[in-house]
């Protein structure tokens, strides 16, 4: 008895299978029809846009949205309407024969505009220390603080930018791979690389006080701040939006260029609504626009590792920090024996 109902209960799914089911799947019966089939779009661009309707339902109403928010349709056109820039879902609820149900599209939205070229001017070079595998790099209150990284080398430091004496110093566990810092209401922030794991101090002593977990974010890269909330890169074309009290990150931006979707932002500042990121294994820096991820401009630093001494364990350009009073930036790299204060200029 048990072999045959065995049978007939698998004869039943082999018969629903072959039939399709009573519940045909969304995509099955409709999908998104765009101008020209287009996928790459700018901010507030129109584009026609349809419903392909597989079955010949009847619709009764479509609404569209781009990440959950509406868009309205002006002239039979879809305004792709939207603040931030990078992936999108774009999303069609139609409502057919008493049912709704919903479609979705992947698109991606560019940014308007080609970024612009910048140069910059020495203004004064200073001693830094040779063995500093620099990873992120923040001034507070006239006084340079310094996370190197490397399992066994990582460390957070104080330093005098000047003359580039260690003030003060501690190291990191081995098991650790320093990386970007910054400071916000006298606690110093810094992230480790692939731990999924950030460390809290006090700005004056350098004890720790804390530590945090990252939430969805790949790995730790770079950190800065905007007076009220935090941003964090981590190899991705994302950087997230960290919540200041509790760490989480809250949402993200992503990088993008006219032409593609970037990902390679390293260690951060933040300056006056732009993010100022170090591009990973290039010697540039780009300005990204800390609202929608646009990538504004990017500047050159080419030449600038040809005036520190050469070694077997020099590397690229990295750590970038914007002195407030001074109005420079100053920058370095991974085993350089120079800080260079620099002026930015449009090329």
């Amino acid at each position: 008895m048990n072999i045959i109902k065995l049978f007939i209960f698998s004869l039943s799914i082999l018969l629903f299978i072959n039939c399709g089911g009573s519940n045909p799947t969304a995509s099955s019966l409709f999908e998104i029809g765009l101008e020209e089939n287009k996928k790459e779009f700018s901010p507030n661009q129109k584009v026609a846009v349809s419903i392909i309707n597989k079955k010949e339902k009847d619709i009764n109403k479509v609404v569209y949205f781009l990440d959950n928010t509406p868009l309205k349709i002006i002239d039979n056109k879809l305004e792709i309407k939207t603040i931030t820039l990078g992936n999108k879902t774009l999303t069609a609820k139609i409502t057919y024969e008493d049912t709704t149900v919903e479609i979705h599209k992947k698109i991606k939205v560019l940014s308007p505009k080609a970024p612009k070229i910048y140069t910059y001017e020495i203004i004064n070079e200073y001693p830094h220390d040779i063995e500093a595998y620099t990873q992120g790099l923040e001034f507070y209150k006239d006084t340079l603080y310094e996370s190197t990284g490397r399992r066994g080398f990582s460390s957070l430091r104080k330093v005098d930018y000047k003359t580039g004496n260690v003030l003060k110093k501690i190291d990191l566990d081995k098991t650790y791979f320093g990386e970007g810092i910054t400071i916000l209401n006298d606690k110093i922030y810094q992230l480790t690389w692939q731990n999924k794991t950030g460390f809290i101090y006090d700005v004056n002593s350098l004890k720790k006080i804390g530590s945090f977990q990252y939430g969805e974010s790949k790995e730790g890269w770079g950190l800065c701040n905007d007076g009220s909330k935090i941003f964090k890169s981590d190899g991705t074309e994302k950087i997230w939006f960290l919540n200041a009290t509790t760490l989480i990150e809250e949402e993200h931006i992503e990088t993008v260029t006219n032409k593609s979707i970037f990902n390679k932002a390293n260690e951060l500042e933040y300056v006056n609504g732009k993010l100022y990121a170090n591009v990973y294994q290039k010697p540039s820096i780009m300005i990204i626009d800390a609202t929608s991820g646009a990538i504004e401009g990017v500047i050159n630093f080419s030449g600038l590792k040809n005036k520190v001494t050469k070694h077997d364990n020099i590397d690229v350009l990295n750590g970038i920090a914007y002195h407030p009073t001074r109005k420079t930036f100053f920058v370095t790299g991974k085993n350089w024996d120079k800080l260079f204060e620099v002026k930015i200029l449009k090329k």
